[in-house]
């Protein structure tokens, strides 16, 4: 049970939201994101962006969740290179994991040593370590949840962006317009929930040609053309 489903009946006249998590109360939001689509994107521009053949993805330990970034960015690289090698690699076996920056970095550094020329971090804090060993090795990373392009210019890629803000400013404005209202929200390329990171940062990383591919392919899946498959749906990744 978590905090919020013993506070929110405690105050049936306050509306709540809650991301990444689902509450069933009359009185909370639930927003929910296909982090799998936001993943396709910045797999193919790793694939685009190797020159080994071999990229790497790093989550913090083998939650779905988690899986399913790793799932979705498996499958843009595939699509981009069917013959790409992506390697996964935890680094931990719990929620410790998500601060363990150190470790972070000595797993992206093995990944490297493989040969990986992208790696995406998929844990949090402790990703920091993975942008690190990438910058420090003259490698290229990619970023999640916010746009951290700027953490290491000219080595982060991209950044697979997770709108929080969005889900927050829907959530405000409904209120205010009188609109609000409970249930399961899940965000996607289509609601502007997720997306790859463009910026000044970056720009110089990311040719019109792999801009592009990338355009196409999310407007490919906003009109249902293209579906990438959530791993928390079976547990399962179809590449």
């Amino acid at each position: 049970m978590t905090a919020l489903e013993t506070v929110a009946p405690e105050f049936p006249d306050t509306h709540f939201v809650i991301l990444d998590a689902v509450v069933d109360l009359p009185n909370v939001r639930s927003v929910l994101f296909k982090e799998q689509e936001g993943s396709y994107l910045v797999g193919m521009l790793a694939a685009m962006k190797s020159e080994s053949g071999t990229i790497g993805v790093v989550p913090a330990f083998n939650l779905d969740l988690l899986e399913a970034f790793a799932c979705g960015y498996k499958q843009g690289a595939v699509a981009v290179n069917p013959d790409i090698n992506v390697l996964e690699t935890y680094i931990g076996t719990g929620f410790d994991a998500f601060n363990d920056r150190p470790r972070a970095v000595e797993v992206a550094q093995s990944q490297l040593d493989q040969g990986a020329d992208v790696v995406y971090q998929v844990a949090g804090g402790a990703g920091a370590g993975v942008l690190q060993a990438a910058a420090d090795a003259g490698k290229f990373s990619i970023g999640v949840d916010s746009n951290q392009n700027h953490l290491y210019p000219g080595s982060v890629l991209t950044s697979m962006v997770k709108r929080v803000d969005v889900a927050t400013y829907n959530a405000f404005m409904d209120e205010q317009n009188g609109t609000w209202s409970a249930g399961t929200i899940v965000l996607g390329l289509a609601e502007d929930g997720v997306d790859a990171a463009f910026d000044d940062n970056n720009a110089s990383l990311i040719t019109d040609e792999m801009k592009t591919a990338v355009e196409a392919a999310k407007a490919q899946i906003i009109a249902g053309e293209l579906e990438v498959h959530d791993y928390r749906t079976d547990q399962a990744c179809p590449v």
